[in-house]
């Protein structure tokens, strides 16, 4: 048996209305895990997984590399910071997790309660496949006593579920979540890379609204593009529509504002958000410093522009985890390039559109 041949990254149902861009969206995920792969074969970070998931050794450009080393960190920084707020006691909710491999690297410290991942049935129907064939992945699910139920399309382990499912549909996302066992009263981390900016912006509301009037307690960790009404921006958006991604959600995505008031206005207690040059900023000197010597980057002002151009927004409900931030103070040597170069960024069109920039 083969493999289904497309990939994934926000989430889909066969039943369910197909967007004409899915298909695209879908394809961001294989993009994403490349980049990924690359990175974690560099040395930016340990990843012991990922490699079951993708064989691409296809070498990146360094300002990808480093975009994705920020991406993870920052993404990790928060769950740490959650994780040790609950003492594991609490959910983690990966929405559209194409093939994230979070679960697998936790700290066995760390074992959470419940941990659920959701992207189109196309998407997990994959990394079903993947995990079904490789002893590595399955030993990290199997608890001793437990018991891994498969479907084509879904996987149950004792606290673990991977499932298909279209986030637009949110009677099918209620119905996944009742299979995984969800509680609604445990504090609960949600996280989505590039995931939110593909749904319709009714849609993400009407998610963003149930999520928060379902859960008690919980966060909302989410990375993706910001900044998009300048030239730059303009760009990376004919970049991915020349690729059939519309970006249907682009109008949250102008500032850090509207990445915080799509929270708020959905019912959020509250929301935060950084750009990337902050997060960047936020990880350890000695661990930027270990990083900076993988690679000679002879671009910065590129480096910096994409850093501008997504960010990290963190929104929570009630109380419990308003004080979950990043901080961060910037260095002498980003604030030199802290300005837009026009000439610089007319002349990067064709290097982007081989970037692959999700």
């Amino acid at each position: 048996m083969e493999p289904p041949s497309v990939g994934g990254g926000a989430a889909h149902n066969t039943t369910h209305k197909f967007h004409p861009c899915d298909e695209a969206v879908i394809a961001t995920n294989d993009d994403a895990s490349d980049c990924k792969r690359c990175a974690v074969r560099l040395g930016y970070w340990k990843d012991d997984y990922i490699g079951y998931f993708v064989r691409n050794q296809e070498r990146k450009a360094p300002e990808i590399n480093r975009g994705y080393f920020a991406r993870v960190k920052g993404v990790e920084m928060c769950v740490d910071k959650f994780l040790k707020k609950t003492g594991g006691n609490c959910q983690i909710i990966n929405l559209g997790c194409g093939f994230d491999t979070l679960y697998f690297r936790q700290d066995t410290a760390h074992q959470v309660k419940n941990f659920i991942e959701l992207d189109f049935p196309t998407v997990t129907a994959r990394k079903c496949y993947t995990i079904k064939r490789n002893k590595a992945l399955l030993a990290r699910i199997n608890a001793e006593d437990g018991e891994v139920r498969l479907s084509p399309t879904d996987l149950h382990g004792p606290n673990y579920h991977l499932m298909g499912v279209d986030l637009r549909n949110l009677d099918e996302v209620d119905s996944k979540l009742a299979q995984a066992e969800v509680d609604y009263t445990l504090p609960t981390i949600f996280l989505a890379e590039c995931v939110l900016v593909y749904i319709e912006a009714q849609n993400c509301h009407n998610l963003l609204k149930w999520i928060a009037q379902k859960f008690k307690s919980a966060v909302f960790v989410n990375y993706e593009q910001v900044n998009m009404n300048d030239r730059f921006g303009e760009v990376m958006l004919n970049n991915l529509r020349s690729r059939g991604c519309s970006l249907a959600g682009v109008e949250s995505c102008l500032s850090l504002e509207t990445q915080t008031n799509r929270f708020k206005d959905c019912g959020w207690s509250g929301a935060r958000a950084w750009d990337m040059v902050q997060v960047y900023e936020s990880i350890s000197a000695a661990e930027r410093q270990r990083i900076e010597r993988l690679e000679m980057l002879d671009e910065g002002e590129l480096l910096l522009q994409l850093f501008q151009h997504y960010c990290l927004a963190v929104a929570w409900l009630g109380v419990d985890f308003q004080d979950l931030d990043i901080t961060c103070v910037l260095s002498k040597g980003f604030a030199q390039f802290n300005f837009i170069n026009l000439f610089f960024i007319l002349s990067v069109e064709d290097l982007m559109s081989s970037l692959n920039i999700e």
